[in-house]
Protein backbone atom coordinates (compact mmCIF):
# COMPACT_ATOMS: atom_id res chain seq x y z
CA UNK A 1 0.00 0.00 0.00
CA UNK A 2 1.11 3.59 -0.72
CA UNK A 3 0.87 5.82 2.21
CA UNK A 4 1.78 8.98 0.13
CA UNK A 5 0.55 12.05 -1.65
CA UNK A 6 0.99 11.39 -5.68
CA UNK A 7 1.94 14.79 -7.29
CA UNK A 8 3.90 15.27 -10.30
CA UNK A 9 4.38 11.50 -11.18
CA UNK A 10 5.91 10.96 -8.11
CA UNK A 11 4.69 10.07 -4.38
CA UNK A 12 5.91 12.45 -1.83
CA UNK A 13 5.73 12.75 1.66
CA UNK A 14 3.18 16.10 2.67
CA UNK A 15 5.08 19.34 3.12
CA UNK A 16 3.95 19.39 7.32
CA UNK A 17 4.82 15.74 7.40
CA UNK A 18 1.47 15.18 9.24
CA UNK A 19 -0.01 11.69 8.60
CA UNK A 20 -3.87 10.82 9.27
CA UNK A 21 -4.95 6.89 10.17
CA UNK A 22 -6.92 4.71 7.90
CA UNK A 23 -8.78 2.78 9.99
CA UNK A 24 -10.30 -0.71 9.34
CA UNK A 25 -14.25 -0.27 10.09
CA UNK A 26 -14.31 -4.01 10.94
CA UNK A 27 -12.69 -3.67 14.30
CA UNK A 28 -11.36 0.10 14.61
CA UNK A 29 -8.22 -1.02 13.87
CA UNK A 30 -5.43 1.07 12.72
CA UNK A 31 -4.31 0.01 8.78
CA UNK A 32 -2.12 2.80 7.57
CA UNK A 33 -0.41 6.11 8.48
CA UNK A 34 -1.63 8.08 5.70
CA UNK A 35 -0.20 11.43 4.34
CA UNK A 36 -2.31 13.89 5.43
CA UNK A 37 -2.22 17.10 2.37
CA UNK A 38 -2.01 20.48 2.98
CA UNK A 39 -2.69 23.70 1.45
CA UNK A 40 0.90 23.94 0.45
CA UNK A 41 0.86 20.51 -0.91
CA UNK A 42 -2.34 21.72 -3.50
CA UNK A 43 -0.47 24.35 -4.95
CA UNK A 44 2.47 21.76 -5.71
CA UNK A 45 -0.29 19.84 -7.64
CA UNK A 46 -1.71 22.67 -9.25
CA UNK A 47 1.50 23.32 -10.66
CA UNK A 48 2.64 20.32 -11.90
CA UNK A 49 -1.09 19.95 -13.43
CA UNK A 50 -0.48 23.38 -14.95
CA UNK A 51 2.89 21.85 -16.71
CA UNK A 52 1.49 19.27 -17.79
CA UNK A 53 -1.56 20.56 -19.19
CA UNK A 54 0.03 21.90 -22.65
CA UNK A 55 1.62 18.25 -23.87
CA UNK A 56 -0.95 16.40 -22.54
CA UNK A 57 -4.00 18.61 -23.62
CA UNK A 58 -2.97 18.64 -27.37
CA UNK A 59 -2.12 14.77 -27.34
CA UNK A 60 -3.64 12.92 -29.79
CA UNK A 61 -6.85 12.24 -28.59
CA UNK A 62 -6.76 8.41 -29.33
CA UNK A 63 -3.09 8.51 -27.48
CA UNK A 64 -4.80 9.65 -24.58
CA UNK A 65 -7.39 6.82 -25.05
CA UNK A 66 -4.69 4.00 -24.84
CA UNK A 67 -3.29 5.17 -21.84
CA UNK A 68 -6.95 4.31 -20.33
CA UNK A 69 -7.30 1.45 -22.01
CA UNK A 70 -4.06 0.10 -20.69
CA UNK A 71 -5.32 1.14 -17.12
CA UNK A 72 -8.26 -0.55 -17.78
CA UNK A 73 -6.59 -3.76 -18.45
CA UNK A 74 -4.46 -3.30 -15.51
CA UNK A 75 -6.93 -2.77 -13.04
CA UNK A 76 -8.70 -6.06 -13.97
CA UNK A 77 -5.19 -7.73 -13.88
CA UNK A 78 -4.93 -6.03 -10.32
CA UNK A 79 -8.31 -7.30 -9.44
CA UNK A 80 -7.63 -8.97 -5.77
CA UNK A 81 -5.01 -6.62 -4.61
CA UNK A 82 -7.62 -3.83 -5.17
CA UNK A 83 -10.91 -5.54 -4.07
CA UNK A 84 -9.30 -6.58 -0.70
CA UNK A 85 -7.76 -3.38 -0.10
CA UNK A 86 -11.27 -1.32 -0.94
CA UNK A 87 -12.69 -4.02 1.44
CA UNK A 88 -10.46 -3.28 4.12
CA UNK A 89 -10.66 0.38 4.05
CA UNK A 90 -14.51 0.58 3.92
CA UNK A 91 -16.17 -1.96 4.96
CA UNK A 92 -17.72 -3.02 1.52
CA UNK A 93 -18.00 -7.05 1.04
CA UNK A 94 -14.90 -8.58 -1.10
CA UNK A 95 -17.78 -9.99 -3.20
CA UNK A 96 -19.35 -7.08 -3.92
CA UNK A 97 -16.16 -5.17 -4.22
CA UNK A 98 -14.79 -8.08 -6.61
CA UNK A 99 -17.52 -8.70 -8.74
CA UNK A 100 -19.38 -4.78 -8.97
CA UNK A 101 -16.68 -2.08 -7.36
CA UNK A 102 -13.31 -2.96 -9.84
CA UNK A 103 -14.91 -4.08 -12.78
CA UNK A 104 -17.27 -1.21 -12.63
CA UNK A 105 -14.15 0.80 -12.64
CA UNK A 106 -12.22 -0.87 -15.65
CA UNK A 107 -15.27 -0.80 -17.39
CA UNK A 108 -15.60 3.12 -16.85
CA UNK A 109 -11.76 4.01 -17.65
CA UNK A 110 -12.36 1.55 -20.62
CA UNK A 111 -15.62 3.37 -21.97
CA UNK A 112 -13.85 6.58 -21.72
CA UNK A 113 -10.47 5.58 -23.49
CA UNK A 114 -12.82 4.20 -26.37
CA UNK A 115 -14.47 7.86 -26.07
CA UNK A 116 -11.27 9.67 -26.19
CA UNK A 117 -11.37 9.84 -30.27
CA UNK A 118 -15.11 10.15 -31.11
CA UNK A 119 -16.01 13.53 -29.24
CA UNK A 120 -16.12 16.08 -31.83
CA UNK A 121 -17.58 19.21 -32.53
CA UNK A 122 -20.49 20.29 -34.98
CA UNK A 123 -20.61 22.20 -38.15
CA UNK A 124 -23.58 24.87 -38.59
CA UNK A 125 -25.40 25.57 -41.32
CA UNK A 126 -25.12 30.11 -40.87
CA UNK A 127 -25.76 32.52 -43.47
CA UNK A 128 -23.93 31.91 -46.77
CA UNK A 129 -20.61 32.78 -47.10
CA UNK A 130 -19.67 31.59 -44.11
CA UNK A 131 -18.28 28.40 -42.22
CA UNK A 132 -19.25 27.73 -38.79
CA UNK A 133 -17.95 25.20 -36.95
CA UNK A 134 -17.47 24.48 -32.80
CA UNK A 135 -14.30 23.16 -31.33
CA UNK A 136 -14.65 20.80 -27.46
CA UNK A 137 -11.76 22.12 -25.57
CA UNK A 138 -10.40 20.71 -22.46
CA UNK A 139 -11.39 23.32 -19.20
CA UNK A 140 -7.85 23.15 -18.07
CA UNK A 141 -7.12 22.06 -14.51
CA UNK A 142 -9.91 20.19 -12.76
CA UNK A 143 -10.48 19.65 -9.04
CA UNK A 144 -12.01 16.71 -7.99
CA UNK A 145 -13.36 15.56 -3.88
CA UNK A 146 -15.15 12.12 -3.76
CA UNK A 147 -16.41 10.60 -1.09
CA UNK A 148 -15.99 7.43 1.29
CA UNK A 149 -18.72 5.68 0.13
CA UNK A 150 -17.50 3.73 -3.34
CA UNK A 151 -13.79 5.63 -3.65
CA UNK A 152 -12.48 3.26 -6.25
CA UNK A 153 -14.98 3.51 -8.71
CA UNK A 154 -15.79 7.29 -8.25
CA UNK A 155 -12.06 7.47 -9.04
CA UNK A 156 -13.13 6.57 -12.77
CA UNK A 157 -16.53 8.01 -12.79
CA UNK A 158 -14.67 11.23 -12.63
CA UNK A 159 -11.48 11.26 -14.12
CA UNK A 160 -12.65 9.07 -16.51
CA UNK A 161 -14.14 11.61 -18.60
CA UNK A 162 -11.89 14.42 -17.43
CA UNK A 163 -8.40 12.67 -18.97
CA UNK A 164 -10.51 11.51 -21.89
CA UNK A 165 -10.98 15.19 -22.68
CA UNK A 166 -7.78 16.39 -22.07
CA UNK A 167 -7.80 17.83 -19.18
CA UNK A 168 -5.56 17.41 -16.01
CA UNK A 169 -6.04 16.55 -12.23
CA UNK A 170 -5.92 17.40 -8.64
CA UNK A 171 -7.84 14.93 -6.78
CA UNK A 172 -8.67 14.39 -3.04
CA UNK A 173 -10.48 11.23 -1.85
CA UNK A 174 -11.75 10.80 1.61
CA UNK A 175 -9.02 11.43 4.04
CA UNK A 176 -11.03 8.02 6.20
CA UNK A 177 -10.75 5.56 2.62
CA UNK A 178 -8.21 7.08 0.49
CA UNK A 179 -5.93 3.65 0.14
CA UNK A 180 -7.50 2.51 -3.07
CA UNK A 181 -7.15 5.57 -4.57
CA UNK A 182 -3.49 5.85 -4.01
CA UNK A 183 -3.51 2.48 -5.76
CA UNK A 184 -4.98 3.78 -8.88
CA UNK A 185 -2.18 6.54 -9.51
CA UNK A 186 0.38 3.85 -8.64
CA UNK A 187 -1.72 1.73 -11.92
CA UNK A 188 -1.69 4.94 -13.60
CA UNK A 189 1.87 5.10 -13.41
CA UNK A 190 2.31 1.74 -14.71
CA UNK A 191 -0.09 2.74 -18.26
CA UNK A 192 2.28 5.50 -18.92
CA UNK A 193 0.22 8.01 -17.87
CA UNK A 194 2.58 11.31 -18.13
CA UNK A 195 3.49 13.04 -15.05
CA UNK A 196 1.65 15.65 -13.61
CA UNK A 197 -1.76 15.05 -15.15
CA UNK A 198 -3.18 13.62 -12.50
CA UNK A 199 -2.29 14.27 -8.89
CA UNK A 200 -3.65 12.76 -5.24
CA UNK A 201 -3.88 14.97 -2.33
CA UNK A 202 -5.94 12.89 0.76
CA UNK A 203 -6.73 15.51 3.22
CA UNK A 204 -8.85 17.01 5.22
CA UNK A 205 -12.61 18.28 4.01
CA UNK A 206 -12.57 21.78 5.31
CA UNK A 207 -8.80 22.16 4.35
CA UNK A 208 -8.02 20.58 1.47
CA UNK A 209 -11.62 20.53 -0.49
CA UNK A 210 -11.91 23.63 0.79
CA UNK A 211 -9.21 25.52 -1.31
CA UNK A 212 -9.35 23.13 -4.31
CA UNK A 213 -12.90 24.84 -4.53
CA UNK A 214 -11.32 28.26 -4.23
CA UNK A 215 -7.96 27.52 -6.14
CA UNK A 216 -7.79 30.63 -8.43
CA UNK A 217 -6.04 28.58 -10.42
CA UNK A 218 -8.65 25.14 -11.02
CA UNK A 219 -10.86 26.11 -13.66
CA UNK A 220 -13.75 23.58 -12.48
CA UNK A 221 -14.48 21.60 -9.48
CA UNK A 222 -16.10 17.76 -9.69
CA UNK A 223 -18.06 17.19 -6.40
CA UNK A 224 -19.61 14.15 -4.76
CA UNK A 225 -21.16 14.13 -0.74
CA UNK A 226 -23.21 15.97 0.94
CA UNK A 227 -25.51 18.53 -0.15
CA UNK A 228 -24.71 20.66 2.61
CA UNK A 229 -21.01 20.83 1.71
CA UNK A 230 -22.09 20.99 -1.75
CA UNK A 231 -23.44 24.31 -0.81
CA UNK A 232 -19.97 25.06 0.44
CA UNK A 233 -18.44 24.15 -2.69
CA UNK A 234 -20.53 26.63 -4.86
CA UNK A 235 -19.75 29.60 -2.72
CA UNK A 236 -15.79 29.04 -2.46
CA UNK A 237 -15.84 28.31 -6.06
CA UNK A 238 -17.38 31.75 -6.63
CA UNK A 239 -13.97 33.89 -7.02
CA UNK A 240 -12.90 32.96 -10.02
CA UNK A 241 -16.40 31.69 -11.33
CA UNK A 242 -15.15 27.98 -11.43
CA UNK A 243 -17.23 25.52 -13.34
CA UNK A 244 -18.66 23.41 -10.98
CA UNK A 245 -20.65 19.99 -10.76
CA UNK A 246 -22.14 18.42 -7.93
CA UNK A 247 -23.16 14.89 -7.17
CA UNK A 248 -25.19 15.51 -3.71
CA UNK A 249 -27.35 13.58 -1.35
CA UNK A 250 -30.81 11.73 -2.27
CA UNK A 251 -33.81 10.10 -0.49
CA UNK A 252 -34.82 7.56 -3.15
CA UNK A 253 -38.70 6.65 -3.59
CA UNK A 254 -38.87 2.79 -4.17
CA UNK A 255 -42.55 2.36 -5.39
CA UNK A 256 -44.41 -0.75 -5.32
CA UNK A 257 -47.84 -0.75 -7.03
CA UNK A 258 -50.14 -3.52 -6.19
CA UNK A 259 -49.95 -5.48 -9.39
CA UNK A 260 -46.43 -5.64 -8.99
CA UNK A 261 -44.48 -9.11 -9.08
CA UNK A 262 -43.78 -9.55 -5.98
CA UNK A 263 -40.34 -11.58 -5.49
CA UNK A 264 -38.77 -9.67 -7.98
CA UNK A 265 -39.96 -6.63 -5.91
CA UNK A 266 -38.86 -7.81 -2.30
CA UNK A 267 -35.38 -8.57 -3.72
CA UNK A 268 -35.20 -5.90 -5.68
CA UNK A 269 -36.07 -3.59 -2.74
CA UNK A 270 -33.69 -5.76 -0.28
CA UNK A 271 -30.69 -4.45 -2.85
CA UNK A 272 -31.90 -0.92 -2.92
CA UNK A 273 -31.60 -0.01 0.22
CA UNK A 274 -28.92 -2.88 2.15
CA UNK A 275 -25.82 -3.20 -0.36
CA UNK A 276 -23.39 -1.41 0.86
CA UNK A 277 -24.84 -1.05 3.80
CA UNK A 278 -27.04 1.68 2.06
CA UNK A 279 -24.21 4.26 1.97
CA UNK A 280 -25.24 5.26 -1.58
CA UNK A 281 -26.99 8.45 -2.52
CA UNK A 282 -29.16 6.79 -4.89
CA UNK A 283 -30.50 4.35 -2.38
CA UNK A 284 -34.21 3.08 -2.24
CA UNK A 285 -34.44 4.34 1.01
CA UNK A 286 -38.30 5.09 0.59
CA UNK A 287 -39.74 1.76 0.44
CA UNK A 288 -43.81 2.94 -0.87
CA UNK A 289 -45.99 0.15 -0.69
CA UNK A 290 -49.75 0.32 -2.00
CA UNK A 291 -51.70 -0.56 0.81
CA UNK A 292 -53.50 -3.47 -0.89
CA UNK A 293 -50.24 -5.35 -1.06
CA UNK A 294 -48.29 -3.83 1.72
CA UNK A 295 -48.82 -6.87 4.72
CA UNK A 296 -48.17 -9.71 1.75
CA UNK A 297 -44.59 -7.38 0.45
CA UNK A 298 -43.37 -7.00 4.56
CA UNK A 299 -44.24 -10.62 5.31
CA UNK A 300 -41.99 -11.44 2.84
CA UNK A 301 -39.19 -8.83 3.46
CA UNK A 302 -38.79 -8.63 6.86
CA UNK A 303 -37.49 -12.10 7.33
CA UNK A 304 -35.00 -11.49 4.05
CA UNK A 305 -33.66 -8.43 6.06
CA UNK A 306 -32.94 -9.97 8.85
CA UNK A 307 -31.55 -12.77 6.86
CA UNK A 308 -28.80 -10.70 6.10
CA UNK A 309 -25.27 -12.03 7.09
CA UNK A 310 -23.23 -9.17 9.11
CA UNK A 311 -19.72 -10.15 8.87
CA UNK A 312 -16.11 -9.24 8.20
CA UNK A 313 -15.60 -7.68 4.87
CA UNK A 314 -12.85 -9.85 3.76
CA UNK A 315 -15.24 -13.42 4.14
CA UNK A 316 -16.77 -14.28 1.33
CA UNK A 317 -19.63 -15.25 3.11
CA UNK A 318 -20.44 -11.52 4.32
CA UNK A 319 -23.33 -10.20 3.05
CA UNK A 320 -23.43 -6.83 4.54
CA UNK A 321 -20.51 -5.73 6.28
CA UNK A 322 -19.92 -2.68 8.47
CA UNK A 323 -20.25 1.01 8.15
CA UNK A 324 -17.29 3.35 6.94
CA UNK A 325 -16.79 4.91 10.22
CA UNK A 326 -18.05 5.13 13.89
CA UNK A 327 -18.96 8.46 13.70
CA UNK A 328 -21.36 7.56 10.88
CA UNK A 329 -22.38 4.30 12.86
CA UNK A 330 -23.58 6.77 15.42
CA UNK A 331 -25.56 8.55 13.11
CA UNK A 332 -27.20 6.14 11.56
CA UNK A 333 -28.37 4.87 14.89
CA UNK A 334 -29.47 8.30 15.85
CA UNK A 335 -32.18 8.35 13.43
CA UNK A 336 -33.85 4.91 14.88
CA UNK A 337 -34.55 7.57 18.09
CA UNK A 338 -35.83 9.93 15.51
CA UNK A 339 -38.40 7.70 14.11
CA UNK A 340 -39.67 6.69 17.73
CA UNK A 341 -39.67 10.37 18.22
CA UNK A 342 -41.85 10.54 15.97
CA UNK A 343 -44.37 7.73 16.51
CA UNK A 344 -42.62 5.10 13.78
CA UNK A 345 -42.54 1.69 14.47
CA UNK A 346 -39.51 -0.51 14.06
CA UNK A 347 -39.77 -3.64 12.61
CA UNK A 348 -36.43 -4.89 12.22
CA UNK A 349 -32.98 -3.77 13.52
CA UNK A 350 -32.81 -0.86 14.58
CA UNK A 351 -29.18 -1.98 16.86
CA UNK A 352 -25.74 -2.83 16.43
CA UNK A 353 -25.45 -6.28 17.05
CA UNK A 354 -23.20 -7.67 19.68
CA UNK A 355 -20.32 -10.66 20.03
CA UNK A 356 -17.74 -10.58 17.84
CA UNK A 357 -19.29 -7.79 15.55
CA UNK A 358 -19.14 -5.14 18.46
CA UNK A 359 -15.72 -3.84 17.96
CA UNK A 360 -16.52 -2.46 14.45
CA UNK A 361 -19.07 0.03 12.92
CA UNK A 362 -21.77 -2.36 12.27
CA UNK A 363 -25.37 -1.71 11.98
CA UNK A 364 -28.40 -4.71 11.77
CA UNK A 365 -30.48 -3.84 8.65
CA UNK A 366 -33.50 -1.49 9.89
CA UNK A 367 -36.91 -1.04 8.60
CA UNK A 368 -38.87 1.32 9.93
CA UNK A 369 -42.87 2.10 9.24
CA UNK A 370 -43.35 6.06 9.55
CA UNK A 371 -46.37 7.71 10.52
CA UNK A 372 -46.22 10.61 8.06
CA UNK A 373 -44.48 11.08 4.94
CA UNK A 374 -43.24 14.26 5.94
CA UNK A 375 -41.17 12.40 8.98
CA UNK A 376 -37.88 13.52 9.22
CA UNK A 377 -36.77 9.95 8.84
CA UNK A 378 -38.67 10.04 5.37
CA UNK A 379 -37.41 13.64 4.19
CA UNK A 380 -33.61 13.32 5.44
CA UNK A 381 -30.78 11.67 4.39
CA UNK A 382 -29.92 8.60 6.45
CA UNK A 383 -27.32 7.20 4.77
CA UNK A 384 -27.21 3.54 5.98
CA UNK A 385 -29.18 0.41 6.14
CA UNK A 386 -31.79 2.11 6.98
CA UNK A 387 -35.37 2.36 5.34
CA UNK A 388 -38.39 4.17 5.50
CA UNK A 389 -42.15 2.05 4.54
CA UNK A 390 -44.84 4.63 4.11
CA UNK A 391 -48.13 2.99 2.18
CA UNK A 392 -50.17 4.96 -0.36
CA UNK A 393 -53.76 4.45 -1.77
CA UNK A 394 -53.27 5.45 -5.28
CA UNK A 395 -51.50 6.67 -8.07
CA UNK A 396 -52.10 10.59 -7.22
CA UNK A 397 -50.79 10.07 -3.93
CA UNK A 398 -47.42 7.73 -4.87
CA UNK A 399 -46.98 10.83 -6.98
CA UNK A 400 -47.18 13.42 -4.29
CA UNK A 401 -45.42 11.37 -1.51
CA UNK A 402 -42.49 10.39 -4.14
CA UNK A 403 -42.20 13.96 -5.15
CA UNK A 404 -42.56 15.17 -1.41
CA UNK A 405 -38.94 15.85 -0.69
CA UNK A 406 -36.43 18.29 -1.62
CA UNK A 407 -33.91 15.89 -2.98
CA UNK A 408 -33.73 14.08 -6.72
CA UNK A 409 -31.43 12.12 -7.53
CA UNK A 410 -32.79 8.27 -8.25
CA UNK A 411 -35.99 6.87 -7.94
CA UNK A 412 -38.07 3.63 -8.51
CA UNK A 413 -40.96 1.63 -9.45
CA UNK A 414 -42.46 -1.56 -9.58
CA UNK A 415 -45.46 -2.09 -11.82
CA UNK A 416 -46.92 -4.40 -14.30
CA UNK A 417 -48.60 -0.91 -16.11
CA UNK A 418 -46.63 0.14 -19.08
CA UNK A 419 -48.75 3.45 -19.26
CA UNK A 420 -48.45 3.84 -15.32
CA UNK A 421 -44.43 3.51 -15.67
CA UNK A 422 -44.07 5.63 -18.98
CA UNK A 423 -45.98 8.35 -16.73
CA UNK A 424 -44.46 7.92 -13.45
CA UNK A 425 -40.90 8.55 -15.53
CA UNK A 426 -41.94 11.40 -16.98
CA UNK A 427 -43.69 12.98 -13.43
CA UNK A 428 -41.09 11.76 -11.15
CA UNK A 429 -38.45 14.54 -10.06
CA UNK A 430 -35.26 12.57 -10.17
CA UNK A 431 -32.19 12.76 -12.28
CA UNK A 432 -32.82 8.13 -12.69
CA UNK A 433 -36.11 6.33 -12.59
CA UNK A 434 -35.43 2.70 -12.69
CA UNK A 435 -38.53 0.33 -13.73
CA UNK A 436 -38.72 -3.06 -12.10
CA UNK A 437 -35.16 -2.56 -11.24
CA UNK A 438 -32.79 -0.87 -8.88
CA UNK A 439 -30.10 1.15 -8.88
CA UNK A 440 -28.82 -0.02 -12.40
CA UNK A 441 -25.84 2.02 -13.58
CA UNK A 442 -23.30 2.03 -16.97
CA UNK A 443 -20.41 3.81 -17.98
CA UNK A 444 -22.60 5.22 -20.80
CA UNK A 445 -25.81 6.25 -18.89
CA UNK A 446 -25.87 9.62 -17.68
CA UNK A 447 -25.55 9.68 -13.58
CA UNK A 448 -26.67 12.51 -11.55
CA UNK A 449 -29.70 14.21 -9.60
CA UNK A 450 -31.98 17.24 -9.46
CA UNK A 451 -33.25 19.96 -6.73
CA UNK A 452 -30.92 19.35 -3.56
CA UNK A 453 -29.17 16.41 -5.56
CA UNK A 454 -27.60 18.60 -7.50
CA UNK A 455 -26.89 19.29 -11.37
CA UNK A 456 -24.12 17.82 -13.85
CA UNK A 457 -24.06 14.72 -14.90
CA UNK A 458 -21.70 11.56 -14.42
CA UNK A 459 -20.36 9.14 -17.62
CA UNK A 460 -21.66 9.25 -20.57
CA UNK A 461 -21.77 11.81 -23.25
CA UNK A 462 -23.20 13.91 -20.47
CA UNK A 463 -19.79 13.82 -18.85
CA UNK A 464 -17.61 15.03 -21.67
CA UNK A 465 -19.73 18.08 -22.34
CA UNK A 466 -18.89 18.65 -18.38
CA UNK A 467 -15.57 18.52 -19.43
CA UNK A 468 -15.12 20.44 -22.04
CA UNK A 469 -15.37 23.98 -23.12
CA UNK A 470 -17.31 24.97 -26.68
CA UNK A 471 -15.89 27.36 -29.16
CA UNK A 472 -17.30 28.75 -32.31
CA UNK A 473 -15.10 29.40 -35.01
CA UNK A 474 -16.50 31.53 -38.27
CA UNK A 475 -15.14 31.70 -41.67
CA UNK A 476 -15.64 33.91 -43.82
CA UNK A 477 -15.37 31.73 -46.96
CA UNK A 478 -15.92 34.49 -49.82
CA UNK A 479 -13.66 36.89 -48.26
CA UNK A 480 -11.78 39.42 -50.50
CA UNK A 481 -8.87 40.70 -49.44
CA UNK A 482 -8.82 44.79 -49.86
CA UNK A 483 -6.39 46.32 -52.86
CA UNK A 484 -4.43 48.03 -50.62
CA UNK A 485 -3.38 44.99 -48.12
CA UNK A 486 -1.87 43.48 -51.38
CA UNK A 487 1.69 43.63 -51.28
Amino acid sequence: MRHQLFIGGRFVDAESGETLATLNPHDNSTIAQVALAGKADVDKAVAAAKRAFPAWSRMAAADRGRILLKLADLIEANTEELARLESLDTGHPVRDSRKLDVPRTAACFRYFGGMADKFQGETIPVEAGFLNYTLREPVGIVGQVVPWNFPLMFTSWKMGPALAAGNCIVMKPAEITPLSSLKIVELMAEAGMPEGVVNMVPGLGHVVGQYIAEHPEIAKIAFTGSTATGKRVVQASAGNLKKVQLELGGKGPNIVFEDAFLPAAVNGSAWAIFHNQGQACIAGSRLMLHEKIADEFLDKFLPLAKSIRLGNPLDDATEMGPLTSAQHQERVLSYVEVAKGEGGEVLAGGKAPGGDLQRGCYVEPTIVRAQSWRDRVAQEEVFGPFVTVLTFKNDEEAMAIANGTDYGLGSGLWTGNLARAHRFARDLHAGMVWINSYKRVNPGSPFGGVGQSGYGREMGFDAMREYTQVKSVWVNIDAQIPPHFVR
